[in-house]
């Protein structure tokens, strides 16, 4: 599997998968997604399983043009069980995913991702999340895991720094500690550091008036990037997409549908811009305005930069629906990830 550049964490729904398979083929071909399934405490087994082949079904079928890795890091361990019957060895043969576990998962999920690796003699992702500061014990926790893999099994690292905004400002001393110490463990096939830096909305977020956040994930990136060590060739950038990086830690039904307005999403190179839209057409007015906050930005790249710039040019002129929070959610990705994974080629 070649690695491309753009390591985007996404959940394994539905708006998801359809802003992925919109990027222009270019774009696509620097994107390697870590499709992420959602928890789902308390329910049933049965109905537990159909979930999760249907979600992993229609990502599989998502991936047929392009690899990528398939995680459940936050099942429990009923829903680890269930994952394991559900996603055995041979459903992984001839699918574009390859899987994923990490330290201080149920034993049925570890279990099931180096099986995989071993009988498809492929690459396991191991996903070490740091959402603090690093404890070097973790790593002894890292070096178990590899432990169960055959000698010179390849492997990939994902260290997942979770949600890093300007409250976090030793996100990027503390990746430094955390890689200083987890990269002597292997000979890593490639090393994937994860932020997510997209805010919640405020709490006076209002229509017309736009929020506007700094890129401190990116930034924390570029300081890992000035660290000067040896290993740098190794890394690959991750983020969370347009959502803040606890979007796939919530169960599906836990929003309910949503609030009843949603959030225009935009990227520049510095800030994250955030635009409240109500939801329903008749509110197509405000609909329109909230689009027109994005596009007047000065940097906006316009409706040649990509399809999620079309969308926005096209409801800031009212020639197009206002969507829903799907539409939102994939349109607001499509910019995203086009803009990032380009960036990331030049």
């Amino acid at each position: 599997m070649s690695v491309p550049p753009y390591v985007p964490v996404l959940p394994t729904r539905p708006h998801a998968a359809a802003a992925y398979r919109a990027l222009a083929p270019d774009v696509r071909r620097q994107v390697a997604p870590l499709w992420t399934l959602p928890p789902r405490p308390g329910m049933l087994p049965k109905p537990l399983a159909e979930r999760i082949a249907k979600a992993a079904g229609d990502i599989s079928t998502t991936q047929r043009l392009g690899s990528a890795w398939l995680d459940a890091p936050f099942a429990d361990d009923v829903e680890a069980a269930v994952l394991a019957d559900v996603l055995t060895p041979e459903w992984w043969d001839h699918r574009n995913l390859r899987p994923v576990t990490g330290p201080g998962r149920p034993g049925a999920q570890q279990s099931l991702a180096l099986a995989v690796a071993r009988h498809r003699e492929d690459g396991l992702g191991i996903r070490v999340r740091l959402p603090g500061d690093w404890n070097d014990r973790t790593a002894l926790d890292v070096a178990a895991v590899l432990d169960r893999l055959p000698v010179g099994h390849p492997a990939d690292l994902f260290l997942d720094l979770a949600t890093v905004l300007p409250d976090r400002p030793d996100a990027g001393k503390e990746a430094v500690r955390a890689l200083d110490t987890l990269i002597p463990l292997t000979s890593w096939h490639t090393v994937t550091v994860v932020a997510g830096g997209f805010p919640e909305p405020p709490d006076d977020f209002r229509e017309g008036v736009p929020h506007e956040a700094p890129r401190t994930d990116w930034e924390t990136w570029h300081e890992i990037r000035r660290s000067g060590r040896s290993y740098l060739p190794l890394l690959r950038y991750g983020d969370y997409g347009i959502h803040p990086a606890t979007y796939v830690t919530q169960p599906p039904s836990s929003r309910n549908g949503g609030p009843p307005w949603g959030v225009l999403r935009y990227t520049t190179a510095r800030s994250y811009h955030l635009s409240k839209v109500p939801h329903g057409r008749q509110y197509d007015d405000s609909n329109r305005q909230a689009a027109q906050c994005l596009t007047r930005l000065t940097d906006f790249r316009g409706p040649e930069a990509g399809p999620g710039e079309r969308w926005l040019r096209d409801r800031a002129q009212g020639t197009t629906s206002t969507g829903n929070h799907a539409t939102w959610n994939r349109v607001g990705n499509v910019q995203h990830l086009t803009f990032v994974a380009r960036g990331l080629e030049g």
